[in-house]
């Protein structure tokens, strides 16, 4: 073997001093670790929430300074994907569960199984954790949640004499069909559909009438397969469309945000929206505007939905995983959890948090969200390999055709069973 020259020397002791620079979980020359905890906060309340909590971790932890990065869920993905590749990824990765399939199976994220306390394992449900389970470990922590709910247009409500829904006595989707038929009229539509993204809430929805879509069998290959249950969703927004134009044509290709200025104005007696849209309506609702919060009807499951929530992920290559997964434990101890859920107007995961007083007061329908976290269930689609094409290529087209009236059932069977078992076969080869 040849001898190094002095210059091989030099380049190579640089190359362990850039590498010893880059990655997460820097450690100081004085011995302090420093960890880079990227978070997808955008909200004002969300954002201070966050904030405040790194401050406290780093006043009471001298040895393990945690610093706050600024992401965005407009851009995470691709964000995240190069900062892996690239060596660079933060330590504790703020995300949603749909969206770590592809890190979990590409070994960008360490399983939590033995780095989470037994605290945090027991506080947040089983059901929860299969949100974030692939394959054998569990590759984050899901901590906030948000059901689809009905916003309604109280004075709308009140004046047609409707029964209101309680999540004790919720509508049913075919007596949902027939309120939406009373509230409309004068110029008025009962129901605005915001499908601008259509598969996660057909689907999600469609937990509650029994709806599974994707099917796994004992070889572990997923198939379609389009049933009596997963058509009931997509039937009655067709049909409240089509058929007896109590919901907007025009709103379906818009997303929630678009559909409030005509909420407000009393073009729709109600929009079916996530939980945490009440903070944007109640800051931007005209003075005197009274809305309340239903729940999403019920079918043959009850008010069974699917949620994706958000999560914390720690990266395999971070070089102090035990300190990352300290500081996710703070980060959600059931007090900071209840701070972390009124930021974002969303619901905690955690049990012990989801008792707070403060998340179960009617205002802003607080304690009908809660009453719902029991209903939520993994997202139909979480462990399902090639759903991102399946989704943008086949069912979005599909259904978003399907709803407007340009296809009709038989079609839509056809096309999400049959196109969409050819996307998904390429990935269980």
């Amino acid at each position: 073997m040849r001898a190094r020259t002095p210059i091989t020397t030099l380049l190579v002791s640089l190359t362990l001093l850039l590498a010893g620079c880059s990655g997460g979980g820097d450690a100081a020359d004085d011995g302090r670790v420093t960890l880079r905890f990227q978070s997808l906060a955008w909200q004002e309340e969300s954002v201070q929430a966050n904030k405040e909590l790194v401050r406290e971790w780093n006043a009471t932890h001298p040895d393990v300074r945690v610093e706050y990065v600024q992401g965005s869920w407009d851009s995470v993905h691709d964000q995240l994907l190069t900062s892996f590749e690239g060596g660079e990824a933060p330590d504790i990765i703020h995300d949603a569960s749909d969206d770590l399939a592809d890190f979990a199976y590409g070994g960008y994220l360490a399983d939590l199984t033995d780095l989470l306390p037994e605290r945090l394992k027991s506080d947040i449900p089983q059901r929860s954790w299969e949100t974030v389970t692939f394959g054998d470990g569990v590759y984050g922590v899901p901590f906030l949640q948000e059901p689809r709910v009905l916003i309604a247009n109280a004075a709308l409500l009140e004046e047609s004499g409707v029964r209101v829904p309680t999540p004790e006595d919720p509508w049913s989707w075919a007596e949902f069909r027939q309120v939406t038929k009373r509230l409309s009229g004068d110029g008025r539509h009962g129901v605005a559909w915001p499908l601008k993204e259509p598969v996660s809430a057909t689907l999600n929805l469609s937990l509650s009438t029994g709806g599974q879509l994707f099917h796994r069998g004992a070889d572990g290959k997923v198939t379609v397969r389009f049933e009596e249950g997963d058509q009931v969703v997509p039937r009655t927004v067709h049909d409240q469309v089509n058929t007896d134009h109590s919901a907007s044509a025009t709103t379906l290709g818009s997303g929630g945000s678009d559909t409030l200025p005509g909420f407000f104005a009393g073009k729709y007696a109600m929009v079916p929206l996530g939980f945490a849209y009440r903070q944007q309506i109640e800051q931007q609702a005209p003075d005197g505007f009274d809305w309340q919060v239903l729940p999403a009807p019920a079918g043959a499951d009850g008010l069974t939905q699917g949620v994706s929530p958000q999560t914390l992920s720690i990266a395999e290559d971070s070089r102090h995983k035990e300190e990352a997964a300290a500081f996710v434990d703070f980060l959600l101890q059931p007090d900071n959890m209840v701070r972390l859920a009124l930021g974002d107007w969303m619901l905690p995961t955690g049990t012990r948090a989801l008792e707070h007083p403060a998340l179960r007061t009617p205002e802003h329908g607080w304690a009908t969200g809660t009453a719902l976290a029991e209903h939520l269930r993994s997202a139909p689609a979480q462990s399902v390999r090639g759903y991102p094409e399946w989704k943008d290529k086949v069912a979005t087209p599909a259904l978003q055709e399907y709803y407007s009236g340009a296809i009709g059932m038989e079609e839509l069977h056809e096309r999400l069973e049959e196109d969409g078992n050819l996307v998904l076969a390429r990935y269980q080869r």
